[in-house]
């Protein structure tokens, strides 16, 4: 593809609006409490677009339309999982954990579990954090690796290179500015990603939607039916069951629930949700799109595709002013920097909180948890980049992993701390450490029952844990009762 001048420079005036927002968000960062929550100022439109966009990262704009483009409509079954789960996630967690991280004073997810069960030997929170960062270093090198693809794409750089300049480019401002840095890039980031994904396929779209159903009608029936994969074999129910569980996965990611607790009040979280599902819903289906129309295109035009992640990259090329093109394809860095800052945040501050502090220095200034957190941050980052160096290395499949790890780990954990007042200590850091170790185990088996997504029986076994060792141990401390009585009364104020 043309390294064209003016797709240079609209990358780099992108850049500079990202690093200039980075510098604003510093001057305001004056506390642990501002770098990891950004002082529990978000607006409705900031902690949705935020929460969206650092949620759905490059393999919205990679992974999706690459797994429609051969998949066809089998791709809905994902799409509609994670849909679904977008608005469970803030309708059964938004308010309630929001609520109780104030009870309980906590910033991050480690600390508020540890806090939520007066855990004095801080084994749930240090465990906690481990699966944090365990999980992380592969959800971000996913990033990273989008990144990568991007920058060789787009201009030709060798992917090694390609893949060091995305990460330069993320750690930047996330070093500087923090979670007021992240979320405020995250607003125009997620504006830029779903107006990409409705322009690019409508540009390439000849003859509207029912031509589109003959084109693919023509190229392969089966690729528009829910119920046959491309090859016209039905799908199996464990096929199905692990497309659609990618929805699952929401309750337990650190990074989107950190928006929840971010939020300024309960009340802008109804309208955040509002707006959220709407972003999710319209940004799922361009990115379907573009997957379809991206292969009615190269099938009609005869272009090779070596890699069907890089269809939507192929589309902006061949069919915009390098312009244009320059503004859509900065869609997939934002999309990237979106999802991968959030992710070293949420990374650094368990190591600063959750393992800096608890283990190594209790009495910690805010001042020095900050730079601890800046200096993880680039510690992860340099990790996480080790790990992204494969240029076969699939955006999707890499997700997958880290989606499954925290959906398990800390998903059933959460919900139930929120909701049942029985749960307790013990039962907690069960469901946190089973939910945990069946991803790792379950992602070594294959056959039958053990090719269903990791993530499905990681939240059963999880849930049963937590259920079976709550019962099994006593009942909480009274401090803790205390507390969820605390948690309720102010939940009804809020609400």
């Amino acid at each position: 593809m043309e390294n064209g001048f003016a797709i240079t420079t609209t990358f780099i005036a992108y850049l500079i609006l990202m690093l200039v927002i980075g510098i604003v968000a510093y001057q305001r960062t004056k506390s642990s409490s501002d770098y990891f929550l950004g002082g529990r100022s978000l607006g409705p439109w900031p902690a949705a677009l935020s929460a969206g966009a650092s949620d759905m990262s490059g393999w919205l704009l990679l992974g999706l339309p690459g797994y429609a483009y051969a998949a066809g409509i089998e791709a809905f079954w994902l799409a509609g999982g994670l849909l679904v789960g977008t608005w469970l996630n803030w309708l059964i967690n938004a308010k309630r954990l929001r609520t109780y991280s104030i009870t309980t004073d906590a910033l991050t997810l480690p600390e508020f579990l540890s806090r939520r069960f007066n855990d004095n030997s801080k084994l749930i929170q240090v465990i906690s954090a481990f699966f944090i960062l365990l999980f992380f270093l592969f959800y971000t090198s996913s990033g990273l690796v989008a990144g990568g693809k991007l920058f060789e794409t787009v201009f030709g750089l060798d992917y090694t290179i390609a893949v060091i300049i995305g990460t330069v480019c993320v750690v930047s401002y996330t070093l500087f500015g923090g979670f007021l840095a992240v979320s405020w890039t995250d607003l125009v980031q997620g504006l830029l990603m779903a107006a990409a994904l409705m322009i690019v396929p409508i540009a390439a779209m000849n003859g509207g939607i029912d031509q589109l159903g003959h084109d693919l009608e023509a190229i392969n029936p089966e690729l528009l039916t829910l119920w046959n994969n491309s090859k016209g074999e039905s799908l199996s129910a464990i096929a199905i069951i692990s497309l659609v569980a990618w929805g699952l996965g929401y309750f337990g990611q650190p990074h989107i629930l950190a928006r929840f607790k971010a939020s300024r009040s309960n009340k802008d979280l109804t309208t955040a949700r509002r707006i959220a599902v709407i972003w999710t819903a319209l940004s799922m289906a361009g990115a379907m799109l573009v997957g379809l129309v991206g292969l009615v295109y190269v099938t009609n035009t005869g272009i090779s595709v070596d890699d069907g992640e890089k269809i939507f990259m192929l589309l902006v090329n061949a069919l915009f002013h390098p312009v244009v093109a320059g503004i859509l394809l900065a869609a997939i860095l934002a999309a990237v920097m979106s999802t991968a800052d959030s992710q070293l945040l949420v990374s650094s501050s368990a190591l600063a909180e959750d393992f800096y502090k608890q283990v190594f220095k209790q009495d910690a200034t805010s001042e020095e948890i900050v730079m601890v957190g800046r200096v993880a941050v680039i510690g992860i980052s340099i990790v996480a980049l080790v790990l992204a160096m494969t240029p076969d290395s699939s955006v999707l499949g890499l997700v997958s992993y880290a989606w499954a790890g925290f959906g398990a780990a800390f998903g059933p954990a959460l919900i139930l701390s929120l909701y049942w007042e029985r749960m307790n200590r013990n039962g907690a850091l069960a469901g946190i450490l089973v939910g945990g170790i069946t991803i790792v185990v379950w992602k070594q088996l294959s056959g039958g029952w053990f090719d269903v997504y990791e993530i499905v029986p990681g939240i059963i076994f999880s849930t049963i844990a937590i259920v079976a060792f709550s019962l099994m141990t006593g009942e909480p401390e009274n401090a803790v009762k205390a507390q969820h009585a605390k948690f309720k009364k102010l939940l009804t104020e809020l609400d």
